[in-house]
């Protein structure tokens, strides 16, 4: 697994920032992308591992993580969903969900299964 998309809603990017922090050594030389603000987080607490922020979710970047998906170009999506709060843009959420099911790469959508999805591809 060379590139992983990481994605989070607002409630849950304190703990995506978290399990990245203790993933530091594994993710060091995987190719990561993330939405916006995700991205922009995850590049203030850990600069070293060099994410590529694409635009925000709502602003296209859920749709450019599902691009590098139909074009073979990410390996994995580790995206932390709120299950309690309304997203104005869901149906660019279940259109990325989607297109990592159909493309049959693995999909983490809690720390549960990152670290099981950590687990399985170590």
């Amino acid at each position: 697994m060379k590139s992983l998309g990481l994605v989070a809603h607002d409630a849950c990017k304190p703990v995506l920032l978290s399990w990245v922090g203790d993933q530091l050594s594994w993710l060091g030389d995987k190719d990561l992308y993330a939405t916006g603000t995700t991205g922009a987080q995850l590049n203030a607490a850990y600069p070293a591992l060099q994410v590529t922020a694409l635009k925000s979710g709502p602003l296209g970047g859920d749709q450019q993580l599902g691009a590098m998906i139909a074009e073979g170009r990410l390996d994995a999506l580790i995206f932390f969903t709120d299950p309690m709060s309304p997203q104005p843009h869901d149906v660019d959420v279940k259109a990325l969900t989607r297109l990592a099911v159909l493309y049959d790469i693995p999909l983490a959508l809690n720390r549960a299964s990152a670290m099981a999805l950590l687990s399985a591809r170590a």
